[in-house]
C-alpha cells in the first residue's frame, strides 16, 4: 500500500479567508474520492483553529494499493481539475508518499 499525503498552506483570496478557501477544497476533494477508484481511502483534514498559523492548512490523507494506481490518480481528470482549484489558493505545498 502507498500513503500519500499533500499538505498546503492557503491564502485569503478576493471574498474568501483562507479557512473558507480549505472549506471549499476540503468538499471539491470530496468529488475526487468519489469519482477516482484507483483511491482506496481519501481524506480531507482541516488545520484546527487553535493550532499555530504557521502549520499548513489543509492536509489530503490517501490511500493507493500501488504505485501505479498513485499515478494514474495523480492524472485523472477530477484530480487535475481539483489541482487546479488548489493551484489559484496556495502559497506552499509539502508531500510524503511512502510504503506501508
Amino acid at each position: 500500500m502507498i500513503k500519500h499525503i499533500v499538505m498546503f498552506k492557503l491564502k485569503d483570496t478576493e471574498g474568501k479567508t483562507a479557512y473558507e478557501n480549505a472549506v471549499e477544497a476540503k468538499n471539491r476533494f470530496n468529488k475526487v474520492i468519489e469519482n477516482v477508484r484507483e483511491l482506496k481511502r481519501g481524506e480531507a483534514v482541516i488545520n484546527s483553529a487553535d493550532a499555530p498559523q504557521s502549520n499548513y492548512t489543509i492536509a489530503l490523507i490517501c490511500d493507493f494499493e500501488s504505485t501505479d494506481d498513485l499515478n494514474a490518480y495523480q492524472v485523472h481528470p477530477v484530480h487535475k481539475e481539483f489541482g487546479a482549484f488548489i493551484a489559484e489558493i496556495k502559497t506552499d505545498r509539502a508531500c510524503i508518499d511512502y510504503e506501508y
